[in-house]
């Protein structure tokens, strides 16, 4: 088509002179031939390579976006075209692919950078939707985040407010707020505008800073001071009227030393004891809201803890009774379970009925008939502590968990206890993820029950697998065919 519409101009013009008379239509024809023949000639290298060099920036635009080698340049020449031009397209293509290297490591390296931040960071758009969570933000509030309002995933006023004021590109904000669930959480949020609007709609950045810890030291700093006061003040009495009786009156009386340092001693002991569960309820609370990841054997946890209070149960001519169903094993902390079951089977021992007997269970329970299992939803394991005493009355039940609080408050303490003890097992069951539920009628004894996630269980052989999130990818277990009774009781 170029041919013609370059030879156009000669051919009009030949046939005008022939429709004149100036030139016959035979030659008139020739001359046209020659000369659209001529035009032809000289352009059809340049369409060639013009043409060529249509294919080779299409082979340029392909090696620059997959990193593939740059193709040779097409041979020879144009004499219209500048002889650099070839030249110039290879040194654009390897500059084009060089930029393009240079930005895609700058992405990965923000994108390996907000992965794995610590806290979480949510990106607004003007509508308050969130365009981009990290792997943090889904931890804590899950997966589904795209395009959904903020309010839906966070409902405090005041930070809502921020967001909003953020949007709107007029000012950074830092607001406080508590997450409220099975484990209260504390968070400080700060909430950036961006000069200039992202690619992808982001105005505004929000981040979330946790101060759980912070807000439970500070809790646990006001409690120790007023929960330790209390208890301490009674023994620390005691001690301080008997030292006192010992230096004065019964300086020379050692009938009354001997009495008077036995129940100094006593009383030291208490102390002790009181301390001890002091920090260790601390150091429990430090750690609530990070769940374990390990996981344990919980049959072998039961048998430890009924071996070390062997000799307590028989102080009291107690039967420690094991029923364990081949026990599967749960997500957690083996120490820390095997805290929670001590002080179960220890008040168990102690509240139960002398000469009477003691019963700890494990069972799977079914998510269908038992609330608990349902709440905790997901595959778990029941462990039940009975014993055979004198029951609680149900309007203590709500209150049994919290600190120092005792049903009878003169027995409790003639048995050495430190009004700890299920506080502690509260505060591991939740860092467990798991439920605690309690069972009394007067007269009839008291159940304690507690409820785990189950481990998934490695059918090869290898082991145990406990999962790093809080939820865990369970499988059940099968039953084994290593002939042991399924099951089976030990008496301690």
């Amino acid at each position: 088509m170029a041919t013609f519409l370059l030879a156009g101009p000669g051919v009009i013009s030949l046939l005008g002179l022939a429709a004149l008379g100036h030139l016959d239509w035979r030659t008139a024809a020739i001359a046209s031939g020659l000369v659209v023949l001529a035009v032809f000639t000289i352009l059809y290298p340049h369409f060639a390579h013009v043409k060529a060099l249509a294919g080779y920036i299409e082979a340029l635009k392909s090696a620059g976006t997959n990193d593939a080698p740059l193709p040779r340049p097409p041979h020879g020449s144009s004499p219209v075209l500048a002889p650099e031009l070839d030249e110039s397209l290879v040194d654009t293509a390897r500059e084009r692919q060089r930029r393009r290297r240079e930005l895609e490591a700058a992405i990965a390296g923000n994108e390996s950078i907000l992965s794995n931040l610590p806290d979480p960071l949510i990106m607004l758009d003007r509508n308050r939707r969130i365009v981009r969570a990290n792997p943090a933000t889904e931890d804590l509030f899950g997966t589904s985040l795209m395009g959904r309002d903020l309010v839906g995933v966070l409902r405090n006023p005041a930070l809502l407010d921020a967001a909003d004021a953020a949007v709107g590109r007029s000012e950074n904000r830092v607001v406080e707020f508590a997450l409220h669930g099975d484990i209260e959480r504390y968070f400080s949020a700060r909430l950036v505008p961006l000069r200039t609007p992202a690619l992808d709609g982001t105005v505004a950045i929000l981040s979330l800073h946790d101060l759980t810890g912070v807000r439970r030291a500070e809790r646990m700093r006001a409690d120790f001071v007023a929960n330790a006061s209390h208890e301490l003040r009674t023994p620390l009495s005691s001690l301080i009227g008997f030292i006192e009786t010992l230096s004065g009156p019964a300086r020379d009386d050692s009938e009354a030393q001997h009495r008077f340092l036995g129940i100094m001693h006593e009383q030291a002991l208490r102390m002790a004891r009181l301390v001890d569960d002091l920090l260790s309820l601390s150091r429990i609370e430090m750690q609530e809201h990070t769940p374990p990841t390990a996981a344990a054997e919980l049959e072998r946890v039961l048998e430890s803890v009924a071996r070390a209070l062997e000799l307590k149960a028989r102080a009291r001519e107690v039967q420690v009774r094991l029923d364990v169903t081949e026990a599967p094993p749960v997500i957690g902390e083996a120490d820390e379970l095997a805290q929670v079951f001590q002080n179960l089977l220890d008040n168990a021992i102690k509240y139960g009925r002398r000469g009477g007997q003691v019963r700890v269970s494990a069972r799977l329970p079914d998510t269908q008939q038992d609330p608990a299992a349902r709440r905790m939803g997901r595959p778990a394991v029941a462990v039940s502590v009975t014993d055979d005493g004198e029951g609680i009355a149900r309007e203590h039940l709500p209150r049994l968990t919290e600190r120092f609080y005792r049903v009878d408050t003169a027995r409790s303490r003639e048995l050495g206890g430190t009004g700890l003890g299920l506080a502690i097992v509260k505060h591991i069951v939740n860092r467990h993820r798991g439920q605690l539920t309690i069972e009394s009628e007067a007269g009839r004894g008291t159940t304690f029950t507690v409820y785990l996630q189950r481990a998934e269980v490695v059918e090869d052989g290898s082991g145990l697998q406990g999962e790093a999130s809080s939820t865990v990818a369970v499988r059940t277990p099968q039953s084994s065919g290593n002939g042991r009774e399924a099951g089976r009781r030990r008496a301690v």
